[in-house]
């Protein structure tokens, strides 16, 4: 006669009920980011043709999108500008300008919510500059590493001034976390937080995002964002960023490095972000439109397994999908 198993695992799992009493890890809206795009010169919101669902706003379709963000009750919106080209220079200059897309798409979300929703700045100069790059060059095309940290500080600056609570530097450049908490210091917004990039790989899943803010990127980031071979300097680099004042970290992208996500999660004494990329999502879209998975249990599944990774912060395209929240209400 078979002996019957005496410890039976499945009895925790024999119903809805009671699988969601005993879920160890669970989801909420708060938790979400949601990233959104102000585009200039358009005179309604735009849909981008590679993140089906995702639009180029306008200030006045930012403003909606920020209200439902709130109506919702996810945690914030982080905000990339898309200039017009003519305003794009070597520099990216219009990326301080108070008038700049970016900062009137601050502006904008920080009049309609106030501090119902956390405001986040993107703080970066590729979507501004000419050459697309994340940083000013020098004459042979390097990306000049301490020439752009002085942009990148007038630019937190212009952002806190703007309206966010929250700027969130993603150059990678060494050295940047201090000298923008500098800068902030100085101007008197000592209560605006950093989200720091911290660990921030060179990855092919960031495609549609380029599409979407029509980078004009000459070349790669390999210079100064990470290998994707690397784990333990995804580590190091956010160590610096904490002994620099980060007040949040963040892997980025999300789900091809959840290792890293797990270490930055067991170590760091702030809270954790990442980044489910652009790709992510267009491949999740692009298979269901297609009927290859259910696509709203891969959602649920795949931000699960980012929170269950160790993030506190899930910043996602899908932060205000109906599928998503029906999920996390279960």
């Amino acid at each position: 006669m078979i002996e019957k198993p005496f410890f039976r695992p499945r009895r925790l799992r024999t119903t809805a009920a009671m699988r969601a009493l005993v879920r160890e890890t669970r989801v909420h809206p708060r938790q979400l980011i949601l990233p959104a795009f102000i585009r200039d010169g358009i005179k309604e919101a735009n849909p981008i043709a590679s993140m089906p669902g995702q639009f180029q706003h306008t200030e006045a379709s930012l403003r909606k999108l920020a209200r439902r963000c709130v109506d919702a009750g996810i945690g914030g919106i982080d905000l990339f500008g898309v200039p017009l080209d003519a305003d794009k220079d070597a520099r990216g200059s219009v990326a301080w300008a108070d008038d700049g897309v970016l900062n009137r798409g601050l502006a904008a979300v920080r009049d309609e919510v106030g501090d119902d929703l956390v405001v986040v700045a993107d703080t970066c100069l590729d979507e501004f500059t000419s050459h697309g790059h994340c940083g000013v060059l020098t004459d042979d095309g390097r990306v000049d590493n301490d020439a752009t940290l002085e942009l990148y500080a007038q630019m937190a600056v212009a952002q806190a001034r703007a309206g966010a609570h929250v700027v969130s530097p993603s150059g990678m450049m060494d050295g940047q976390i201090r000298v923008i908490r500098h800068a902030l210091d100085d101007a008197g917004f000592e209560e605006v937080a950093i989200l720091a990039y911290s660990a921030k790989y060179a990855s092919a899943y960031f495609g549609p995002f380029r599409d979407a803010v029509g980078s004009g990127l000459q070349g790669d980031r390999k210079t100064y964002q990470q290998d994707p071979a690397n784990r333990r300097e995804g580590m190091r680099e956010t160590l610096l960023d904490l002994a620099e004042g980060a007040d949040m970290v963040m892997v980025k992208p999300a789900a091809s490095y959840l290792d890293v996500v797990a270490d930055v999660a067991a170590k760091s004494q702030v809270p954790v972000a990442a980044y489910q990329v652009s790709g992510e999502y267009a491949m999740v879209e692009a298979a269901a439109s297609n009927g290859w998975l259910d696509r709203d249990r891969v959602i649920a599944e795949s931000i699960t397994g980012i929170v269950r990774a160790g993030a506190d912060i899930v910043l996602t395209y899908w932060a205000l999908d109906p599928a998503l929240h029906a999920f996390m209400q279960n």
